[in-house]
């Protein structure tokens, strides 16, 4: 593009400095203090980390968590985006919907809830009056609060991700397809997955990685009932002072995300084989 490399380079190197300041730096900073507390390599930290009952817990329901968002925003997510590519001249304005719950504060999001799944809310006051229950439902503090709150959170980018991949999709495969006598299930499994699974690897990896990462709406909806790794963090270097702890999340959380994307990318080729 530049007949000048060096034209070139001098464009991309505030991002590669940013990059290097703003993360590389960073994480260095953190593997080094979790694997050299003492000042020789050592996996003691971790070994301390797993073999406490509570942290195993924890780690787990993040897991647990992480994947069933996911797996639930890619389910829900490309029923959407079909509806929304085939919407016509409505595309437009459903998109603007999609984009709209981004634009407003998390917190404000998150908070809203506890006025829907609260022993006084909505969800209770519909289920007393149906007669369904005798008292009010416990929902707040729970694993399912957080799992709702964390898929209002993150769906609109699972979303937004997959109807990209499928506008990008030729107009006639799923045609021809279906003209060769291929049910709905083995176009989507042959055709339409292999096809667009750029786009469920970003969506899944910004789903799964905003899951566990995310600390407003495990501590609000989950309190310390639901305690998840980014809210133990939070404690661990706020109330305890334990700066080693920490950073052995910090470094686990950061692990996650990235076998999150490998395994994302390997089973969108294992299907698409």
């Amino acid at each position: 593009m530049f007949a000048d490399r060096r034209i070139g380079f001098a464009l991309v190197l505030p991002a590669l400095l940013f990059i290097g300041v703003g993360f590389i730096l960073p994480v260095g900073v953190l593997l080094a203090g979790s694997f050299r507390p003492s000042g020789s390599w050592t996996f003691d930290a971790y070994t301390r980390f797993f073999a406490n009952a509570l942290n195993q817990e924890v780690f787990w329901r993040t897991v647990k968590l992480g994947v069933l968002v996911t797996a639930v925003s890619a389910v829900v997510g490309y029923a959407a985006a079909f509806a929304i590519v085939d919407s016509g001249r409505s595309r437009g304005r459903l998109i603007g919907l999609l984009i709209l719950p981004l634009m407003i504060s998390p917190v404000a999001r998150t908070y809203s809830w506890i006025v829907i799944l609260g022993r006084a809310g909505l969800f209770n006051t519909l289920v007393l009056s149906l007669g369904l229950s005798d008292e009010p439902i416990r929902l707040l503090f729970t694993e399912t609060a957080v799992f709702i709150g964390l898929i209002q959170l993150f769906l609109p980018l699972m979303i937004l991700s997959l109807v990209s991949a499928l506008e990008n999709l030729p107009a006639d495969v799923i045609p021809a397809a279906r003209v060769l006598g291929a049910g709905w299930p083995t176009v989507f499994w042959r055709v339409i997955l292999p096809l667009t699974r750029e786009g469920l690897i970003v969506g899944g990896t910004l789903v799964f990685t905003g899951s566990v990462t995310a600390y407003i709406t495990p501590a609000v909806l989950g309190g310390s009932r639901v305690l998840m790794l980014e809210t133990l963090l939070y404690q661990r270097i706020n109330v305890a002072n334990d700066v080693l702890t920490a950073s052995v999340i910090a470094v686990i959380l950061v692990a996650m995300s990235y076998f999150a994307n490998v395994a994302l990318r390997r089973l969108a080729s294992a299907r698409a084989a």
